[in-house]
């Protein structure tokens, strides 16, 4: 019986333990994991199959996503390469790729996930990519 009220103890401090990391997080790092987390799935669905599993791409016909430089300099196209797709050649960390990136249909919210997920995996490191700039972003595709 004293065991038990003493693994009681023990589960009681380590739930509030929890709860209180969790909600120490400010809201831009709840939001950053939301988006995150859900760009990942956003990724599996829609990208994984040609950029792979870990962002590596495939050979000269894929581009990898590991890039963070091309990522970074490019992160105001990012969302209208995603929507409307690529067409040409393409230079990514010294390699050339010339091919198609068919479009995918995706919304808004989609978008702003799967490249907060790619721009914050495989190596990147670059905060939320949240709707708004998704929206200003797409709005100013070429």
């Amino acid at each position: 019986m004293k065991l038990n009220f003493i693994s009681f103890c023990a589960f009681a401090l380590l739930l509030v333990a929890a709860i209180t990391i969790v909600s120490c997080q400010d809201e831009q790092s709840v939001e950053f994991n939301r988006y995150y987390s859900l760009g990942n799935v956003v990724y599996q669905t829609h990208c994984q199959n040609c950029h792979g599993v870990n962002g590596e791409g495939l050979l000269g016909l894929i581009p990898p996503l590991t890039d963070s430089i091309y990522l970074k300099n490019n992160r105001n196209q990012l969302a209208c390469s995603v929507k409307y797709g690529l067409k040409g050649k393409l230079t990514i960390a010294g390699r050339s790729f010339e091919g198609v990136m068919p479009p995918n249909d995706l919304a808004p919210v989609d978008l702003a996930q799967v490249l907060t997920y790619v721009t914050n995996s495989f190596g990147n490191k670059a905060g939320i990519i949240n709707i708004t700039q998704i929206q200003t972003d797409l709005s100013n595709c070429k």
